[in-house]
């Protein structure tokens, strides 16, 4: 079975350097196993080593095709904008564009508001137990390039969550999604019944995002 396994990823190489090596050197090559290497180590359980990997890889791809970085950060913005009249009922949201962006809302208390943001790189640290909301409903839209989000929730809170990374983790407290394409969509138990509801919608590239219940 393995060998089956290597022939098949060998013979799909060739196929793919075939019909677009006129645009790929050995540059992207290196580059391209890299990538595949840092996801496999994530797959098997070495996500510090596999990030290592992954990051080197797509920086290497990053200075080897620019304008196809910038091409995917600007169909990434246009998919954003495109989301954000959908996701919000009324016009009472925030909305930012930026390269980068940190959110502390774990350290003390916070006012949670609606809010739409996309980055090319962003971490958020979002602790619902400290949270002073202003609505019953609130949305918080996290969308970009690279991005790592953790989430605290009380049991007094109804979430939904809608969430598609296409490399790296989903993590919740009954699984941990690793690889390529990894989507939820949860529901707290409570949330039709909670009198204040919030709806997380997180879309990255590559990133992290990890879900804990106190």
């Amino acid at each position: 079975m393995e060998k089956n396994s290597g022939i098949a990823f060998v013979l799909i190489g060739l196929g793919i350097f075939l019909l677009f090596g006129k645009w790929i050197g050995f540059f992207t090559v290196v580059a391209l196993l890299l990538v595949a290497a840092g996801i496999q180590q994530i797959r098997v359980g070495w996500p510090k080593r596999g990030y290592v990997l992954l990051g080197v890889g797509s920086v290497m791809l990053l200075l080897d095709h620019l304008m196809l970085v910038i091409g995917i950060g600007l169909i990434s913005l246009g998919f954003f904008y495109g989301k954000v009249k959908k996701a919000h009922r009324n016009d009472r949201f925030h909305q930012q564009q930026t390269f980068m962006s940190n959110f502390d809302w774990d350290r003390a208390p916070w006012v949670m508001k609606s809010l739409s943001v996309w980055h090319v790189l962003g971490e958020a640290d979002v602790d619902l137990s400290l949270a002073l909301p202003e609505e019953k409903e609130t949305v918080l839209m996290f969308h970009g390039l690279l991005g790592d989000i953790d989430i605290v929730i009380p049991e007094y809170y109804g979430v939904e969550i809608e969430a598609f990374i296409l490399f790296g983790s989903i993590d919740t407290s009954l699984k941990r999604e690793t690889g390529i394409m990894n989507r939820l969509n949860w529901k707290s138990p409570n949330f039709e019944a909670s009198e204040y509801k919030v709806k997380f919608i997180v879309f990255y590239l590559g990133g992290d995002l990890s879900i804990r219940m106190v």
